[in-house]
């Protein structure tokens, strides 16, 4: 029996209704200012097998409360933008939404992590016509969303594949110059922000 239960089909619903609601905000600020607001927008399920490894991580029990409630990420979206500005529209605009209400940001870009590791992570709260874990009807629902820049998002996942599909007989070394680059990338982002915003003033 699936981890999510009979709530399953809501939760792709809910996929699905946001990627077109983020694919439409795209759209409108695209015409609106003759660029787009991010470069590509991917959305998932987390697989039953992921979900159900991360609950027993927690030593929570194999229900559907345990996968909708005290875990929050069974929809996951992940917004790269081509600059750190628009990571920011991004926000703004998802915070409009009016079904939807943040009740947590994480800002891993002004803060990155130790290891170098850059994104914006939300979690939003949807409400939806259909039931929910706990019974109650408009249902509630969380879904999480990374924002990246295409460099933020090459490093995350070249730094996945190196660490966690290879043994590393150096991690300290290889943790050493994953941070590293992660700063040059950031460097990189702020440069190419800089130069755009240069380009616009000269229009």
């Amino acid at each position: 029996m699936s981890i999510y239960g009979e709530y399953k089909p809501t939760l792709e619903l809910i996929l699905n209704d946001l990627m077109t609601r983020i694919n439409q905000m795209n759209s409108d600020y695209q015409q609106a200012h003759e660029q787009s607001l991010f470069e590509h927008l991917n959305g998932r399920i987390k697989t039953e097998k992921s979900m159900e490894a991360k609950c027993k991580k927690k030593n929570l029990p194999l229900t559907p409360h345990s996968a909708l409630r005290e875990n929050r990420d069974a929809i996951g979206l992940r917004i790269v933008c081509n600059f750190v500005d628009d990571i920011y529209t991004c926000i703004d605009l998802i915070e409009q939404m009016p079904d939807v209400t943040v009740v947590k940001k994480k800002d891993y870009i002004t803060n990155a992590k130790p290891n170098g590791y850059r994104s914006y992570h939300m979690i939003l709260s949807k409400k939806v016509d259909q039931i929910d874990v706990d019974g109650n009807i408009p249902g509630e629902y969380y879904v999480e969303i990374q924002l990246r820049t295409i460099a933020m998002d090459t490093w995350a996942a070249l730094e996945h594949e190196i660490k966690y599909k290879h043994h590393i007989k150096n991690p300290e070394m290889i943790g050493r110059e994953l941070k590293r680059v992660s700063d040059e990338l950031a460097s990189c982002d702020i440069s190419m922000q800089t130069i755009r915003q240069l380009i616009k003033e000269d229009n």
